[in-house]
């Protein structure tokens, strides 16, 4: 479904993914762990189209999308949630919701509407308070259901389980786990732990390269990993 081929990218002089190749098939749960500052967030928002590739391809079912703007690619069915939830505070929570089904009518939106609030039954009771107002636990579940309004074939979830408590960290990893059913999925989380387990495949980034790849269960047992990146 998405295939990048030597990408990279620069934050001003710096580079910040350097020749990454990774695929993710249709279906999978893909995640990406690395230290902070490894390059995973730009190179979330770079497949995104947010950040600009200096070298390399994207593709997303097989065309080219390297140079297409973030609109086309969630036309094509690609959507992002950031990191930091990035709610617009003032808007109430259904509007917020609505707005991640901008490209479709809002009748259109009522049923993925419901299967949010059913998903997420505090964001049915806060529907009509501003985004602002919610803990980072809830304005992480309206990120989550914003980029659900737009009915993606492909979710991007950079950093989903950042700054929560361990109980709402454990419901959002299961809330994403139970997604791949219904969509493929490519998660960045420092959380490497709970990201490989829920994970098909997963890539480890360091300083902007890919230095390991293989099955969740397997990098899980690397004693690379787990000396870097789950504390054994």
């Amino acid at each position: 479904m998405l295939e990048a081929q030597s990408l990279s990218s620069f934050h001003g002089h710096v580079q910040a993914v350097a020749e990454v190749s990774l695929k993710v098939q249709q279906g999978e749960l893909v995640a990406l762990v690395g230290a902070n500052g490894a390059g995973k967030t730009t190179l979330l928002r770079t497949l995104s189209g947010v950040h600009h590739a200096a070298s390399g391809s994207v593709r997303l079912h097989g065309e080219d999308i390297t140079r297409a703007n973030p609109a086309k690619r969630v036309r094509l069915g690609m959507a992002q949630v950031p990191e930091g939830r990035q709610v617009f505070g003032p808007l109430s929570v259904e509007d917020n919701l609505l707005l991640g089904g901008y490209l479709r009518r809002v009748e259109e939106c009522a049923p993925d509407l419901e299967m949010v609030y059913g998903m997420f039954p505090i964001l049915r009771d806060k529907r009509k308070e501003a985004a602002g107002t919610l803990s980072g636990g809830q304005q992480q579940m309206l990120a989550l259901g914003r980029a659900l309004l737009a009915k993606p074939r492909l979710l991007l979830l950079d950093e989903p389980s950042m700054g929560l408590a361990p109980n709402l960290v454990a419901e959002i990893f299961a809330h994403i786990a139970a997604l791949k059913s219904q969509m493929t999925i490519l998660l960045v989380d420092q959380n490497a732990r709970g990201a490989l387990k829920i994970a098909d495949r997963a890539y480890v980034l360091e300083t902007g390269r890919i230095v390991l790849e293989g099955t969740g269960s397997e990098l899980a047992a690397d004693p690379r990993v787990q000396e870097a990146y789950l504390g054994l």
